[in-house]
């Protein structure tokens, strides 16, 4: 891989080391190099027909609960409908409606639920003074345990009892009369019975309608939920201008025999499906059906939404909760933005004036960002070609016989047995996507690349270094320079492998994460593995020569035999904690703290940088390239070369995991990518530089004593 760019990258004066001559030689067989390169054609094509997909949905919808909205009014003493317009103006424009229950519904006025107890207690002491309820408890018809629905607006009365007969059923429900008025009673605990869901409310998303914003439905199930039970909620959407159903609860309306027909009703009204995004940031809220609902309603009418929870929001001032949806939009593929009122006045400012800044500026930073405020935008169906699919997984066929027949010496020198391997491999792994199957064949090809290009890469420099080195007088900045431009081509070559795991797993489920990679942990750590072996079947960590190995087991046994002092054994307990530290700091649920300090860096990384770059790889990984680089010149003992020959592989391991994130678009992790090569490079020059005269001042005092 290196053959035609070495001699540019060590033009500043190298040689050949007068060991090579009883050095093992790997050789790279140029059937396997070609295999990889149509590979990795094919997986840019996927790449860009990605890329065409995630920017045709570039369009975000600010939506805020229309109960949140009418706080706000009833907070500042305002009009409900001046509240509406300024939220209108400031950006909003979807509001959530979610079901109706007799806690809200005692304190509008809409319509009561009174205690059968309490009817009984007014009666008793005289303060029931309408003869038609006096009546109703005199023939015996009020029971204390039970509670009486009353409404005087007909419409409301009228979606009251129908869904009260539908969630209770006749058994507990009875419709009494009080003259010319209908009364239901109903057989329920009360206190629970205030907190129970009673059906959309149509009169608030009408009055939503007319504000100027589009409706987010947000219905619940029923228990026993049967076919007539779906259709009644969707006859209430009925004229109602909708963006979004989005379901209450942890089962989706019609578990568990009437999904089909909830799936029917969002498809004969073109309904589209919102997810909520999970805590972990991860996937979603899991809710029963809602894997069908999406898959029959078609993936490409679901969009990812996600709430900043009310406890972090009053943490968080206006910038910094602007700057989270920012970031949640761009990085996580977000299509609706469930906003939160503020309970609570910024300083010098009103509580009105408080949110509707809020609202304005998350708009105006998501339009600077390139958003378009609307409607959610939605990825289209994707699929890539199967050819091209298979293409891809026949180059990580080719890529896994290339690391073993580089870390076997018998089997790099039986060319035909390489092609054999390799043959049988793409044949097994290639079949199943061809006929339209393969779902872990993909998952296996993601995996092995994540894993097996960032050791190649790492592996191709170390075959460089065996062949090319530095004169011992070999100046500092050509060491720099040198190191700057290797650092670079490997990570291109590592990055080889960030398009080939893309091209793997790309399609709308992966996107929408509804499927996910599995394996993050693991390829922080293997990685490392592939090139400690690879390493020490070229180099003796022992004699400190950097030069002709022994073998792997050679070594192994050795290590095993070594002697180990008190000091060696805490030095690799705390390198051992902070390799585990660095693996449980990988994904969305380790539960390890952040300290602060950190969360202020990245805070102004991501100022700086249009993807904020990754600490594994510009305080790790690319400065203990370089450092190793500036070591191999210098003749450093080999193992510690070794150390950070691995600690250089984090960083290019962390490149290629970086694509494992689907949900992110795939030119945020490009540019995060290179962004962290300039940032790392740029601090391990001047760490190397710090290395480099820190030596000369010891090699100074040396000569003067």
């Amino acid at each position: 891989m290196y053959d035609r760019l070495r001699n540019e990258a060590f033009a500043w004066g190298v040689h050949h080391s007068n060991k090579e001559s009883f050095m093992k030689k790997f050789h790279y067989h140029p059937i396997l190099l070609a295999a990889i390169l149509v590979g990795f054609i094919a997986s840019l094509l996927i790449g860009m027909e990605r890329h065409a997909v995630e920017e045709d949905s570039r369009t975000v919808e600010l939506a805020i609960d229309y109960e949140g909205l009418l706080e706000l009014a009833a907070r500042e003493g305002l009009p409900a409908e001046e509240v509406l317009a300024e939220a209108k103006a400031a950006g909003i424009t979807s509001l959530a409606v979610y079901e109706t229950t007799f806690k809200k519904f005692n304190e509008n006025g809409k319509a009561n639920a009174v205690k059968g107890a309490d009817i009984l207690a007014a009666y008793h002491t005289g303060t029931l003074t309408d003869p038609r309820w006096r009546t109703l408890v005199e023939d015996g018809k009020i029971v204390g345990t039970e509670i009486y629905v009353v409404s005087h607006d007909p419409v409301t009365y009228a979606e009251l009892k129908e869904d009260l007969l539908r969630r209770f059923g006749a058994a507990r429900i009875t419709v009494l009369t009080v003259g010319t008025d209908e009364v239901i009673a109903v057989k329920d605990l009360y206190e629970v019975f205030l907190k129970r869901n009673i059906g959309l409310p149509s009169d608030e998303m009408r009055a939503v309608n007319a504000a100027g914003f589009d409706v987010i439905a947000r219905p619940s199930n029923y228990y026993d939920c049967t076919p007539d039970d779906v259709h009644a909620v969707f006859a209430r959407m009925d004229g109602i201008a909708v963006s979004a159903i989005v379901f209450s609860g942890p089962v989706t309306l019609g578990v568990p025999k009437a999904l089909q027909t909830t799936i029917d009703e969002m498809r004969a009204r073109r309904l589209s499906l919102g997810l909520i995004e999970g805590v972990t940031q991860l996937q979603f809220y899991k809710q029963q059906g809602m894997d069908e609902i999406a898959k029959g309603v078609g993936y490409d009418h679901v969009a990812r939404l996600y709430s900043i929870p009310l406890d972090e929001l009053k943490k968080l001032k206006i910038d910094a909760a602007v700057e989270r949806w920012e970031t949640t939009d761009e990085e996580r593929n977000i299509r609706i933005n469930l906003l939160r009122i503020y309970e609570e006045p910024a300083p010098s400012m009103t509580l009105l004036e408080t949110n509707m800044k809020y609202f304005a500026d998350t708009r105006a930073a998501l339009e600077a960002k390139g958003f378009k405020i609307g409607r959610a935008g939605m990825f289209a169906s994707y699929e890539p070609s199967r050819v091209l699919r298979a293409l891809v997984i026949m180059g990580v066929a080719a890529a896994g016989v290339l690391y073993l027949s580089l870390v076997i010496p018998a089997l790099n020198r039986r060319r035909k047995t390489v092609l054999l391997c390799f043959a049988v491999a793409a044949l097994i792994s290639m079949m199943p996507i061809l006929i339209g199957a393969g779902s872990k064949v993909r998952l296996v090809a993601a995996l092995a690349s994540a894993n097996l290009f960032p050791a190649l890469a790492i592996v191709a420099l170390l075959d460089l270094l065996r062949t090319r080195r530095f004169p011992k007088d070999t100046p500092l900045w050509r060491i720099l320079v040198a190191g700057l431009v290797l650092l670079g081509i490997t990570s291109a070559l590592s990055m080889i492998g960030a398009s080939y795991l893309s091209g793997a797993l790309a399609d709308t489920r992966y996107l929408l994460e509804f499927d996910i990679f599995r394996g993050i942990k693991l390829t922080f750590v293997l990685p490392m593995i592939l090139v400690a072996a690879a390493f020490l079947q070229r180099f003796d960590i022992f004699d400190g020569q950097f030069d002709a190995s022994a073998g792997v087991f050679g070594q192994l046994r050795e290590i095993m035999g070594t002697p180990v002092r008190v000091g060696s054994l805490l030095g690799g307990l705390v390198l051992l904690g902070a390799l585990v530290v660095l693996v449980l700091r990988s994904g969305h649920t380790s539960g390890m703290p952040v300290p602060g300090i950190e969360l202020k860096m990245r805070a102004a990384l991501e100022q700086i940088f249009y993807a904020r770059p990754r600490t594994k790889e510009f305080l790790i990984g690319h400065p203990a390239f370089l450092l190793a680089l500036y070591g191999a010149a210098r003749q450093w003992k080999t193992w510690i070369i070794f150390g950070l020959v691995l600690a250089a592989t984090i960083g290019q391991g962390s490149m290629v995991e970086t694509f494992a994130h689907m949900r992110t678009p795939v030119e945020m992790s490009l540019v995060r990518g290179i962004g962290g090569v300039f940032l790392g490079g740029a601090i391990g020059a001047v760490l190397v530089a710090l290395v480099a005269a820190w030596n000369h001042l010891l090699e100074r005092v040396r000569r003067a004593v």
